[in-house]
């Protein structure tokens, strides 16, 4: 009896039992140690999602004016390619002898006014050039993207989320256009090029 030899088949039984045995009490042990660390984890995951994330515009979001002040005139319109020849001549910059095509509209109030988002967005950049002045520019999605120059005031920083209508700036001057005194230089880009925002205002985004 004693010398009796257990067969193969039973000693690899006895292997793969062994080896299940150590497995699972690995897994249970990681489990057991996770929740501490996964919450972490998740935590700091939603922060980079959360930081990055800019607003969603729906198609048929309206876009509107970026000024309140009902008083607000133009003062000088963007340069169409495919306007008169006398639309084109009183949509050019003079700047040192140069003139430049106007890549946006310039707004003028009698006195200093509130400048708004046109749409729901995050504040992408926020920079001051000696030409052009204080400049904010807002990313929304759909491509689009808002900027607001020859700013005298901003009240807005670099990663903030605006909606609609939010008050981001006053107007104010550009040594670019001195000839205007305080106003607001304002452009729309979709899809990487300048349009004329006059013909986005009272559209849905879906439109432009």
């Amino acid at each position: 009896m004693g010398n009796r030899k257990l067969k193969k088949g039973v000693i690899y039984a006895l292997y793969a039992l062994s080896f299940v045995t150590i497995i699972g009490t690995i897994y249970l042990l990681d489990v057991s140690s996770r929740p501490n660390n996964l919450k972490e984890d998740v935590d700091y995951v939603n922060d980079i999602i959360l930081d990055d994330t800019i607003p969603v515009v729906s198609v048929n979001e309206v876009v509107v004016k970026p000024y309140l002040d009902s008083k607000v005139t133009i003062s000088r319109k963007f340069y169409d390619a495919t306007a008169s020849e006398e639309e084109q001549k009183n949509s050019l910059i003079y700047y040192q002898g140069t003139y430049i095509p106007n890549s946006g509209v310039d707004y003028k109030g009698k006195d200093s006014f509130d400048v708004v988002s046109i749409l729901d967005g995050k504040v992408t950049k926020i920079s001051e050039n000696t030409l052009l002045g204080k400049i904010v520019e807002i990313t929304h999605n759909n491509n689009l993207i808002s900027v607001y120059q020859s700013l005298g005031e901003v009240i807005v920083v670099e990663g903030d989320s605006v909606t609609q209508g939010q008050i981001i700036g006053k107007s104010g001057e550009a040594n670019i256009s001195t000839d205007l005194g305080n106003h607001l230089h304002f452009e729309i880009i979709l899809n990487g090029k300048n349009i004329d925002p006059e013909k986005c205002y009272d559209k849905q985004v879906g439109e432009l």
